[in-house]
């Protein structure tokens, strides 16, 4: 190679050099200015005041960051109750993504599906200027609407605390939910589950009436849809939780469902002991 040859060749690798160099700081640059948006969203006023006195024990910063999200993406919400995680993702991704609540179905042949719905509706309707972007589908687990998202049109789906009520309806319907999350993700899409623990050495009974599951269980009714568990994360563990509380989950804060009784003890507990779980599609 003559000297000539060198020069060129040497020019070429200080040129390639540089545009990994910018496009890696631009990569970070990125991810940095998503992390600064997803902490202002969760920083936001419009949060209900409630609902910021959990962020410490549910921990919502880590938590969608473990899982990925981007404001780029399209999120699906499975059943977002009453909007916990909604003031979050709502104007997190208004501006470049598209969330997708799907709720409660307002034509159940239920009241409480039905009312849940319809605060669902207030909700969004009271603040058009984070929630007018947002698309409100139908997810009714027991009566077999799952059809809440295109199919491979999700980047990610979400469910925060719902998986016990699934298994409530027996096995069949666990594997049908956990098999349309699976169809509504794109290939490499991520299912982000985060629900209370149950013990290894417990026994779940078949409804999981306590409102505690066992993490293999999860990870087997996902793996069986045909995902992949890429990553478990302890950021909503509590290791005070022993999950074995005479009114379930529901007798630790926020439901305190024993009301005064022994309400020092559960709020000295706090909330559940959490499983938080990162799936992929294929």
């Amino acid at each position: 190679m003559n000297l000539l040859h060198k020069s060129r060749r040497s020019a070429l690798l200080a040129g390639l050099g540089l545009v990994a160099a910018v496009t890696t700081l631009s990569s970070a640059h990125a991810q940095t200015s998503a992390d600064e948006a997803l902490k202002a969203a969760i920083a936001g006023s419009h949060r209900t005041p409630a609902f910021v006195a959990r962020d410490a024990a549910r921990h919502p910063y880590e938590t969608l960051s473990f899982f990925g999200i981007k404001p780029t993406m399209t999120v699906v919400e499975l059943s977002p109750g009453g909007g916990w995680y909604t003031e979050i993702l709502a104007p997190y991704l208004r501006d470049k993504g598209q969330l997708i609540l799907a709720g409660d179905d307002p034509a159940s042949e239920q009241a409480y599906f039905q009312r849940s719905a319809a605060r669902m509706k207030e909700k969004l309707a009271a603040s058009p200027a984070l929630y007018d972007r947002a698309q409100v589908t139908v997810f009714a687990a027991g009566t077999g609407k799952l059809d809440y998202a295109k199919p491979g049109s999700a980047d990610m789906v979400l469910t925060f605390r719902n998986v016990h009520n699934w298994v409530s309806l027996g096995e069949a319907k666990t594997q049908a939910v956990f098999k349309s999350v699976f169809t509504a993700l794109k290939p490499g899409g991520v299912f982000g589950v985060v629900d209370h623990r149950l013990p290894a050495s417990a026994t779940q009974t078949e409804k999981a009436e306590s409102g505690y599951v066992h993490q293999a269980y999860v990870i087997r009714m996902a793996e069986g849809a045909g995902f992949k568990l890429v990553a478990t994360s302890e950021v909503n563990a509590n290791p005070k939780d022993k999950a074995d509380h005479p009114n379930g989950v529901w007798d630790l804060p926020p439901s305190f469902a024993s009301k005064d009784k022994d309400r020092a003890r559960f709020e000295a507990i706090g909330e559940s002991d959490r499983m938080t779980l990162k799936f992929v599609k294929p």
